[in-house]
């Protein structure tokens, strides 16, 4: 009828958070599968808790991590800190990557190379770290955190060197 229409928008500007147990294998294997349940599942809880006190969506676990997102980064950093100091409390210990940008919502959950990029941040933390991208650590500029620098990175799959930093 010569009225174009407007497409739908597809995308987000989202934090995304994710976490992962550090040595869980070595972990399960020292536990056994029935008090690795109960672990996993009193980890679940704290982290679940944390992600309502700061505002979190979660959105997928995968065993013994979790994909979130936040409407702002300084949330994100919160939250990973939060959770790392209450697991410490079960014996074990958490690592988190967090980045921000546009992402394409897929059923439901925001997805595209955003979301790879924050995946990816674990490789690099260590026991109890947050690692962020540059991005977050300029949007969280006079929010009180400190950063270690990690220097430029190649991250898995994903274009270009990033510069990373320890919040």
């Amino acid at each position: 009828a010569g009225v174009e229409r407007k497409q739908a928008v597809s995308t987000v500007l989202a934090t995304v958070l994710f976490t992962d147990l550090v040595d869980s294998a070595r972990k399960q294997a020292e536990l056994g599968d029935r008090r690795w349940r109960e672990l996993v599942l009193a980890h679940h809880s704290l982290v679940r808790d944390a992600l309502s006190r700061w505002g979190g969506t979660e959105h997928d676990t995968a065993g013994d991590g979790f994909f979130a997102s936040f409407a702002g980064p300084a949330r994100a950093i919160h939250c990973a800190h939060e959770v790392a100091e209450r697991v410490a409390g079960l014996g074990i210990e958490t690592r988190a990557g967090v980045h921000i940008g546009e992402c394409e919502i897929i059923d439901g959950k925001p997805g595209g190379l955003a979301v790879t990029i924050a995946a990816r941040l674990l490789s690099v933390a260590g026991p109890r770290e947050v690692v962020v991208s540059q991005t977050v650590k300029d949007l969280v500029a006079g929010s009180g955190f400190s950063f270690t620098d990690r220097g430029e990175r190649e991250l898995r799959g994903v274009p270009d060197l990033w510069r990373l930093y320890v919040a």
